[in-house]
């Protein structure tokens, strides 16, 4: 299978060059002298947190709206993909009580660990840091600041949960070159789907078997940063848990868009949160069509004990990569963690009732936004410019064996 990702980078850079000249004459696109800083949400514990951002020049980027055309959404996609960094940038961070100084890099992404001098209330999911451009400053301009969340995990929190966002929360037919780049430059958050019923189960996992756990959800992605306000407004559309967006850089070099990148980003990105939580277990979910379910199979077997269950959705309906994540999801159940292959949210929703990770009164629930989404009740219409909802069939189950409770 390939990957389209240096496909569609490589054609976006290309629609770059070609509407540049006609873009400088909107003059809101471009303001050579104004900055912003965008503050993506970071999580941490009593000890440390994970703060990271980016500072550009200013996009000028509202919501989406209903009445968006395609042309002023490739217009949106354009400026998000060719944000121009104020690389180096000095910045000023502060949390918790702490104040650190920190540097962007050359492509104006700042990022790293802070130690905290004061824990963060255990009584407060989501705790707010923000950071300041301290250099270059014009005459009598304001500060240039901006803030965000860092996610501080509650004593409630029996597990957690660690999501892919294409493909697993957002029908973006990554195997699919052309339709994904459709999706992605057409686009907008309104005019993306879910897959059905996935909001109230990620719901129902965040609630827990009593309605009240607070288990949080991580969304690890290969999507790049330049998006991340789409994907933003798109889960809260959607009503869908709130959590950290850990996305990818776009803006390297050719050789790093391979599956290569995408395999240790994530793989790095989960780590880091199994490590910083290391008594909480967690249930991983993704899908079959790129490299989740080999990611996913190393993750059990560098944390024994820690992954109490697999989620693949099977989006590929492929007869030779059902059976190489079947052979995966053997090798899983021989680490004493299970693999669940799902054609549709359901089948993972009953696997996880059927554990006490969800309770089971959330299944009709699931059921009814399922049928909703996929617009079989008349509850919800076509969403605009999106095309035809994917309608899933029947959950497959395999693979599923001994599991460590949470």
């Amino acid at each position: 299978m390939s990957d389209w990702s240096e496909e569609i980078g490589f054609l976006l850079r290309k629609v770059g060059k070609t509407a540049e000249s006609a873009a400088r004459v909107v003059a809101s696109v471009f303001d050579d002298d104004a900055h912003e800083i965008i503050c993506y949400r970071g999580y941490g514990n009593s000890q440390r947190a994970w703060v990271h951002g980016r500072v550009v020049e200013k996009r000028n980027i509202g919501a989406s709206t209903d009445s968006d055309s395609s042309l002023l959404n490739l217009l949106n996609t354009y400026r998000r993909a060719d944000s121009d960094p104020l690389g180096f940038a000095p910045l000023r961070i502060e949390y918790a009580g702490t104040t650190v100084s920190m540097n962007a890099d050359d492509e104006g992404f700042f990022g790293d660990w802070i130690s905290i001098e004061t824990s963060p209330a255990n009584d407060k999911e989501w705790q707010e840091f923000s950071a300041t451009l301290t250099s270059p400053l014009p005459d009598g301009s304001d500060p240039v600041k901006g803030t965000g969340e860092i996610l501080n995990l509650l004593p409630t929190a029996k597990f957690g949960v660690i999501s892919d966002i294409d493909d697993t929360v957002i029908q973006s037919r990554v195997a699919n070159f052309l339709q994904a780049a459709r999706t992605v430059m057409l686009g907008n958050a309104r005019t993306r789907h879910p897959f059905p019923g996935v909001a109230a189960f990620y719901r129902a996992l965040r609630d827990g078997s009593e309605g009240k756990s607070e288990n949080p959800i991580f969304y690890v992605s290969s999507s790049p940063w330049n998006i991340y306000d789409v994907i933003g407004e798109f889960m809260d559309l959607q009503n869908i848990p709130k959590g950290p967006l850990l996305l990818r850089d776009w803006d390297i070099g050719i050789s790093a868009l391979a599956s290569a990148r995408h395999f240790e980003h994530k793989g790095v990105a989960i780590r880091n949160i199994l490590q910083l939580y290391p008594q909480l277990p967690f249930i991983l979910i993704g899908d079959s069509s790129q490299h989740d379910p080999e990611i996913y199979r190393q993750i059990v077997g560098e944390f024994p004990g820690r992954i109490v269950a697999v989620y693949i959705r099977d989006v590929t309906r492929s007869v030779e990569r059902s059976a190489s994540v079947k052979l995966l999801a053997n090798e899983i159940l021989a680490a004493n963690s299970t693999l669940i292959l799902s054609e549709d949210t359901l089948g993972a929703a009953r696997h996880a009732a059927e554990h006490g990770w969800i309770s089971e009164k959330m299944l009709p629930e699931i059921g009814e936004e399922k049928k909703a989404d996929e617009g079989t009740d008349g509850r919800k219409v076509e969403t605009p410019g999106g095309g035809e909802p994917v309608t899933t069939s029947t959950a497959t189950v395999v693979g599923s064996g001994p599991v460590a409770e949470p």
